[in-house]
């Protein structure tokens, strides 16, 4: 087999396994399989086959699409760092970061439309790559584990950006005022044709982005000395790569992925700032989807809509009594069998051998 059959293989069969586990513990637990599906597809879809003549609720594939934007940026920033030989366990506060810095630009500076969004967008990205270059340049100067500092700034991150957030004008314990529509991603438009949902021009961004991670990792040098750095150091270094400053560039360019995340979620999706008590696991989340997408553009872009297909149909679950967590697990097996490739590399290939030998044998008996 193929490894490129087996990088789309692979994937498909942990992600049938994850739902076949979740529809497992629903019949064990008396809940009704059927509505597990129905949720998916009236997410994905807006069509609920329990009530057909209802007809498209395009409010649902709306919301869908708002709920993958930041978990498909956290999933290339994950990526981007893991094909660098990096583990940015710290988007997580470079999302929170992200939103922090383009909040504060959209309050705080007066800017024109369009300049204003874009403005704040790059804002969000550069905070996001300033919080990684501290990870990254403790690993170069000192060796420090990024896992470690990563783990330890979310959490500055939290608190600090709470902090600010409270000292903005107006700001209350809980939220900040609505920013400024000339900083703003929502559209009138969109959220009209989708029944009022919260649809923003936040998928141009997620298209420009993925395009652009494709481009920069298989398509430039720059992109190659990068991937060559996190393979093996010493021969990069051999071939005249400056490694250092490669290692520092790929998670502030992984960073500026998890900010532009944070960026979106505050320009788009809520349009303020928000004081919050706990992370939420947004750069958690953008691990799963680097790993089920095999860190490759197009997979982090199916994987991304997959897991937030799955979040957002959490309340569609509650409200047909399956517990929303339900979802939950569903992602997280499709993380297990991903984890557990190699298992399933060694069976296909025990039903590859033993095709081999029946095909074998039929023709031998042929002859």
């Amino acid at each position: 087999m193929s490894k490129k059959y087996e990088k789309i293989l692979i994937p498909v069969i942990a992600i049938i396994l994850g739902i076949l586990l979740g529809c497992i513990i629903l019949i064990i637990s008396g809940q009704d399989v059927g509505a597990l599906f129905n949720g998916l597809v009236k997410s994905a879809t807006g069509f609920d086959f329990s009530k057909p003549s209802s007809g498209l609720n395009l409010r649902y594939p709306g919301e869908f699409l708002v709920s993958s934007m930041p978990i498909i940026l956290t999933g290339l920033a994950i990526g981007f760092a893991y094909r660098c030989g990096m583990f940015n366990i710290g988007a997580e506060g470079q999302v929170i970061v992200g939103s922090l810095a383009s909040c504060m630009v959209a309050i705080l500076v007066p800017m024109p439309p369009v300049v204003g969004v874009i403005v704040c967008l790059f804002a969000g990205g550069l905070a996001g790559a300033l919080w990684a270059f501290i990870p990254g340049i403790l690993k170069c100067r000192f060796n420090i584990s990024e896992v470690v500092t990563g783990i330890m700034l979310n959490y500055t991150a939290l608190y600090g950006a709470n902090y600010f957030l409270k000292g903005l004008p107006e700001s209350t314990t809980t939220r900040t005022v609505d920013i400024p529509a000339n900083a703003s991603l929502s559209s009138e438009f969109l959220s009209s044709i989708t029944n009022h949902s919260r649809l923003h021009w936040g998928f141009i961004l997620v298209i420009i982005c993925v395009i652009a991670y494709w481009f920069i990792i298989e398509k430039t040098s720059f992109g190659y000395s990068l991937r060559a750095t996190g393979f093996n150091k010493e021969g990069a270094r051999y071939a005249g790569i400056k490694v250092n400053k490669s290692t520092i560039l790929s998670i502030m360019i992984s960073g500026f992925f998890a900010g532009l995340a944070g960026a979106v979620i505050l320009q788009g999706t809520f349009g303020y700032g928000r004081v919050m008590s706990a992370a939420e696991n947004y750069g958690f989340d953008g691990i799963s989807v680097a790993l089920v997408g095999g860190c490759n553009a197009i997979g982090i872009l199916l994987s991304g809509l997959l897991f937030g297909l799955l979040k957002v149909t959490q309340p569609l679950l509650q409200t047909s009594g399956i517990p929303k967590e339900i979802g939950d697990i569903i992602s997280s097996s499709i993380v297990f069998f991903v984890a557990i490739q190699y298992a399933i590399k060694y069976v296909l290939t025990k039903i590859e051998l033993r095709k081999g030998k029946a095909q074998s044998k039929k023709a031998g008996d042929v002859q």
